[in-house]
């Protein structure tokens, strides 16, 4: 293997709010805060260079145009779907319109600030 993703960053508005929602999500914890305002989170266990890539929170007032390019797919590790949708709408996710037909075996969501991602159908252990 040549190369392998350790960090994602995504531009925000309010790294705090967006950090908080992506911890409550994957149980990340906070692992840094950068001068510029980026907040970093990752595994509890692991942090930067574990098997997981950390996210990123980066502060951008740039507003978004248009369907993000990359997204981010998440699959639930201790319960169905159906429960990891209810848990993740209290997070206060909600559901996202890309142009799914309605058939499709995962969710669509978008997190605080309008992000998309997928909830997959397959449990991970």
């Amino acid at each position: 293997m040549a190369c392998r993703i350790s960090e994602l960053v995504i531009d925000c508005a309010d790294p705090d709010r967006l950090a908080a929602f992506w911890s409550d999500v994957l149980g990340y914890v906070e692992l840094g805060r950068e001068d510029d305002g980026s907040i970093e989170i990752g595994p509890p266990d692991a942090g930067f260079g574990g098997p997981q890539p950390i996210l990123v929170l980066s502060p951008s007032s740039d507003p978004r145009t248009g369907k993000l390019r990359l997204h981010i797919d998440i699959n639930a590790t201790d319960r169905d779907q159906d429960a990891e949708l209810e848990r993740l709408l209290a997070l206060g996710a909600r559901p996202a319109d890309v142009g799914q037909s309605g058939t499709e075996n995962w969710h669509v969501l978008a997190d605080p600030e309008g992000n998309e991602f997928c909830l997959l159908h397959a449990r991970l252990p």
